[in-house]
């Protein structure tokens, strides 16, 4: 069967079938080949509905997952994102089609190398290797920022490169309990908003190096 088909079915059968209803992210997730960022071994389980391993010990998530977190971004079209955890690049890829800049931390070498790769036609992407625990304050701040790994408790610096107004969506919780969670910025206060359960792995930081 066809990569277009496989696609095709993806969005209709995880994603509109699960709830995603933001047009432009269903269109973003039809279009970006998500085979092209999975190892050339798992190719075939491209467009299965699961999380794929990328090495590591990291993973390309579930696409439902991609989709949830983005949508829940809200993007308009002219925000800069910061995305913490590029790991092969397909998420800042889906970024990149819905926002104006997306800035993509990843803390780990052949990550990063893997990922640039990936992301070479995307002219609005730059990818920094950095502790994504830090955030990257240069560029900040931020109108939306997505975590792609699980952190007990939101980064204190993470929250202060959000700007006013602005969505950070994080999975919250330890190895085995884990809560995707929205927080939103407004007149300096915070508000959270718990989604639903998820599993992702743990943030690699320098502070933080056994990733328990």
């Amino acid at each position: 069967m066809g990569k277009v088909i496989l696609r095709r079915r993806m969005v209709e059968e995880q994603l509109i079938a699960r709830g995603i209803r933001d047009e432009r992210v269903l269109d973003a997730m039809s279009r970006i080949p998500r085979e092209e960022f999975v190892p050339k071994n798992l190719v075939s389980s491209a467009y299965e509905d699961c999380p794929l391993p990328i090495g590591e010990g990291q993973t390309i998530s579930q696409p439902y997952i991609v989709a949830l977190m983005v949508e829940k971004l809200e993007l308009k079209g002219d925000e800069k994102v910061l995305e913490i955890g590029a790991g092969s690049g397909y998420q800042a890829a889906i970024l990149a089609s819905l926002c104006r800049k997306v800035y993509t931390v990843e803390r780990i070498s052949s990550l990063v190398k893997f990922a640039a790769e990936n992301l070479t036609r995307f002219d609005n992407i730059i990818i920094k290797e950095a502790d994504g625990y830090s955030g990257l304050r240069e560029f900040s701040p931020y109108q939306g920022i997505v975590v792609a790994c699980a952190i007990s408790a939101p980064p204190r610096m993470l929250i202060e490169q959000l700007d006013e107004g602005g969505r950070l969506v994080i999975p919250l919780g330890n190895r085995f309990s884990q809560e995707l969670t929205v927080i939103k910025k407004k007149k300096g206060r915070l508000k959270t908003e718990k989604v639903c359960g998820c599993v992702f792995v743990p943030l690699v930081t320098g502070e933080n190096s056994d990733r328990s």
